[in-house]
């Protein structure tokens, strides 16, 4: 596995080049249309995009794009499906939205591809497989389908296969439905591939693939009495390793670790990771700030991610009391924050990733900027600081569309009134433009980063 650096660690230019961009480059884009999550397969050979009208688009790399030297990462639309319909509970008067809220690739095991999809409410396995042949010569029907008439067969036929035009069908294997009173946040697939835990705000629940009519609740925070209710699950990921170990975050900013040995319901966590607070620094604000949109575990297993509003910190496994290192996404808005309240933007629910060797994390911010940070630069490791080398500012856009295989532009915000020639003034953002979801190819450096309706994937240049 070889990656290069983000940069030449004094700001120099990136190697990140534009590679693709799917979806209409149009301003009239329809609620519908906006991307909700993003996720490599295993390999990294489909990539799959949900959006808020319940539809699944699956791109696969284009072969040519992989023989030439250098290698692209360019994808093609591979199969387009509807997972999910909107629905009405009429018990709640209650309208379920089709968005997909998550998608999660299981490991391959025959020709086949499976993944599972997920709503507010629903979760559904989907089977994708290729069809390039058709069955031909029937005896009890006509080759367009309808029954044949018993009194016309007058000779048995021997079916034969004949090649045909390929096709990519999709097709619900199981609908794992009714076991969560509030909104699906999490899906996260267990490293044994049989079993699976799905979180709302207030429950964990762990299903086997194979079974639709029943779960079982392994987390439960729901008090007896709803106005003593003090926090909810924000996220929740299994180990990428060990098949007992699971962690689940919170809108207090805490992240706990649970071992499903101990007991049969995880009401009790192994270990609590929590930053202490800066009572100086407390504010009106602090607590929704604090607030954990996503956690993902690293390839290795030994590191975790957690991602709240401003920042991504980064645990070690083996130390609760402080994250190993920290690293501010856009300190910049910290005086914007009144603003950012009003307009309901400072409960945007950002997502994070890990690269595939674990050394680069990305996350995304507004005006289209995402991040990308290089672990270990200028050696915070332990310190709980921020890092400044190896950070880098990019921008999803339409300008980077026009310049194909050229090096994208470093971004930077100015704080203050004063700004350099280079500098984006912090009031001239749009917050409309906001980087939600982002994902990494799990074995090179291929990049996806949705900006609403669009699909950015971009490499590295060399």
């Amino acid at each position: 596995m070889f990656y290069r650096s983000n940069s030449d660690g004094n700001g120099g230019e990136t190697t990140w080049c534009f590679s693709q961009v799917k979806g209409t480059l149009e301003d009239d884009v329809t609620e519908a249309d906006l991307i909700s999550c993003v996720e490599f397969n295993h390999d990294g050979e489909l990539l799959a995009t949900g959006d808020k009208g319940g539809r699944v688009v699956i791109f696969q790399r284009d072969p040519a794009s992989k023989q030439c030297v250098p290698k692209k990462g360019e994808y093609n639309v591979y199969s387009t499906f509807q997972s999910h319909e909107p629905e009405f509970d009429y018990l709640k008067s209650l309208e379920i939205e089709e968005k997909i809220n998550k998608i999660r690739w299981l490991k391959r095991k025959n020709q086949a591809h499976f993944l599972l999809s997920t709503n507010d409410k629903t979760i559904k396995l989907w089977k994708v497989s290729e069809r390039d042949k058709r069955v031909t010569g029937y005896n009890t029907r006509e080759e367009g389908g309808r029954p044949r008439d018993p009194a016309r067969v007058t000779q048995l036929r021997v079916p034969t296969v004949l090649p045909a035009d390929l096709m990519v069908e999709a097709s619900p294997r199981r609908i794992f439905a009714n076991a969560h009173t509030y909104h699906i946040n999490s899906i996260s697939l267990n490293s044994d591939q049989e079993t699976y835990l799905s979180a709302d705000d207030l429950r964990i629940n762990l299903w086997h693939l194979e079974i639709t009519d029943q779960s079982f609740n392994i987390v439960d925070i729901k008090p007896a009495n709803m106005e003593e209710l003090t926090e909810v699950i924000t996220a929740a990921e299994f180990h990428p390793t060990e098949c007992n170990l699971f962690v689940y975050s919170s809108s207090k900013g805490t992240i706990r670790l649970c071992d499903m040995r101990a007991a049969a319901l995880c009401d009790r966590h192994a270990k609590l990771f929590e930053e202490p607070e800066d009572p100086h620094a407390r504010s009106f604000f602090s607590e929704i700030i604090s607030s954990i949109s996503d956690v993902k575990l690293s390839n290795s297993g030994r590191y975790m991610m957690s991602r709240d509003y401003l920042g991504l910190k980064v645990w070690d496994l083996r130390m609760e009391t402080k994250p190993v290192e920290t690293y501010p996404v856009h300190e910049y808005l910290r005086s914007k924050l009144c603003s950012l309240y009003e307009n309901d933007c400072i409960f945007d629910k950002f997502e994070c990733c890990w690269s595939g060797d674990d050394q680069r994390l990305m996350t995304g911010s507004y005006n289209g900027f995402f991040r990308i940070f290089e672990r270990g630069g200028g050696g915070n490791a332990g310190a709980g600081g921020a890092t400044r080398r190896g950070e880098l500012t990019l921008e999803a856009s339409r300008d980077a569309a026009a310049r194909p295989r050229q090096p994208l532009r470093a971004r930077r915000v100015a704080a203050t009134a004063k700004r350099k020639k280079d500098e984006i003034s912090v009031d001239c953002l749009d917050f409309n433009k906001k980087i939600l979801h982002t994902a990494w190819h799990p074995h090179e450096s291929i990049i996806a980063v949705a900006a609403t309706n669009n699909l950015f994937i971009f490499q590295d240049k060399f």
